[in-house]
């Protein structure tokens, strides 16, 4: 339990946390490189497995946590955002990241940001690669056996690409953060084909086969070998692993999963029956998310950009299908190049729309997310508010009975809405989860 006095010493560590968000984002390994340097390279103390990819790299990372877990490994978990509490993002043996060892953390490395030998004013070490450090340090003195790192965004000059891995992986590719990767599939797969290290394994997820080809010729480069969903499960999903988390697109991400653990040597552990037990106790909240909330079904889902809302549309499609019913759908998200495509599908299989603002500087607002609807859509649209929607923690105010209620969009918005309906994960850090 933390104490009142660390309670207390966490108010002003948020604050200068957020003040390093504040400054934007930073991109460029470099910087992690000093930074790491200057405390001792902890990320070399473990082995590392290094996901990216557009969608599905935070599942990956989870059933390859669980799939590790499974072995009898203690594991590192190092994902990016967290839903409701920053220390969501470190997790050892998944317990998270605590507010005193935060507030430890962040007293220890700040004096090293501080010296100038090593940082100049204007390229101080920014809130992720804060978060980075805390990952790297927590893993070294915990003595996991080996970490599961994210990638924040992009790869290439993504902080986390200080690490040499034993495997990586590529989760997929579609068009995401194009202001800061590039409009093309071809740029944006270049950029997340840089995690490939010389003669390091690397595994590829379903994506476009332009992508395919520009990783394939990264990795020969590097001659770093490349093994593929697509070249050992095919197309016929009843060939792909299955998960105890819900889709289609899981079952591709279970197969990445599977392919990394089949590209560790023996003394892993991870035979057969090892690897499908773990994949039936991942634990990924907000990703198809079943709840039952004041007696009514409720999905949380996820679902943020472009290639997000193509899953999307063919999970409502099976939810209306196996309820006879159109759902109910509160949606919000961040910038109307996401929020298009995805009320585009939302107006395809909802009754009744609800929309919502995450609090965060880039969400759409009510008026934007309503530009954003197809004229054609004839259902209710309402607009709601997280607090109105989930009164209490088992309390549902949008659908009727007999409804299924979806939350979609913003992984910001499924965090507010765990953050009314399960307490227990306390107050939500929602200044601190944007990047």
């Amino acid at each position: 339990m933390e104490t009142t006095a660390t309670a207390a010493g966490y108010g002003p560590v948020q604050d200068y946390l957020f003040s390093l968000k504040a400054r934007g984002l930073k991109f460029g390994v470099d910087r992690m490189r000093v930074f790491a340097g200057a405390l001792g390279h902890p990320e070399r103390r473990y082995p590392v497995i290094h996901v990216a990819g557009t969608n599905g790299k935070g599942s990956v990372a989870a059933l390859l946590d669980a799939i590790l877990h499974a072995a009898g490994w203690r594991t590192g978990l190092y994902t990016s955002p967290h839903l409701v509490r920053l220390g969501e993002r470190v997790q050892v043996d998944r317990r998270l990241l605590g507010e005193a060892e935060i507030v430890a953390y962040v007293d220890e490395l700040r004096p090293v940001a501080d010296r100038r030998e090593l940082f100049a004013a204007d390229d101080y070490p920014s809130f992720f690669e804060f978060m980075t450090a805390m990952a790297f340090l927590q893993f070294a003195r915990c003595a996991v056996d080996v970490a599961v790192v994210e990638v924040g965004l992009g790869g290439r000059l993504d902080a986390t690409n200080v690490v040499v891995p034993e495997v990586a992986a590529i989760t997929s590719i579609g068009l995401d953060h194009c202001d800061m990767l590039g409009d093309r599939i071809e740029q944006i797969a270049a950029e997340k084909a840089g995690i490939i290290k010389p003669g390091r394994p690397v595994v590829l997820g379903r994506m476009p086969a332009a992508a395919e080809a520009v990783i394939r010729g990264v990795a020969g480069e590097r001659r770093a070998p490349v093994t593929t969903v697509r070249e050992v499960f095919g197309d016929d999903l009843a060939r792909y692993p299955e998960t105890n988390l819900e889709g289609d697109y899981q079952r591709w991400n279970a197969a990445t999963a599977v392919l990394v653990a089949r590209q560790l040597p023996p003394r892993w552990g991870l035979t057969d029956a090892v690897v499908a037990r773990g994949l039936q106790h991942a634990d990924w909240p907000g990703r198809w998310q079943r709840l039952a909330i004041g007696g009514r079904p409720v999905i949380l889902d996820a679902s943020h950009n472009p290639e997000g809302a193509e899953v999307l549309a063919a999970n409502l499609a099976a939810l209306t299908a196996a309820t006879g019913r159109r759902p109910v759908v509160m949606t919000g998200a961040l910038g109307e190049s996401r929020a298009r495509p995805l009320l585009e599908v939302i107006a395809r299989h909802a009754r009744e729309i609800h929309l919502a603002v995450p609090r965060q500087e880039r969400a759409c607002s009510h008026d934007a997310l309503e530009r954003c609807l197809p004229p054609g859509y004839g259902g209710p649209v309402r607009r709601a508010t997280v607090a109105g929607a989930f009164p209490g923690p088992d309390r549902c105010a949008i659908g009727a009975p007999g409804d299924t209620v979806v939350v979609t969009g913003s992984i910001y918005l499924i965090g507010e809405v765990l953050e009314r309906i399960e307490p227990h994960r306390g107050a939500g850090e929602g200044r601190l989860q944007d990047f």
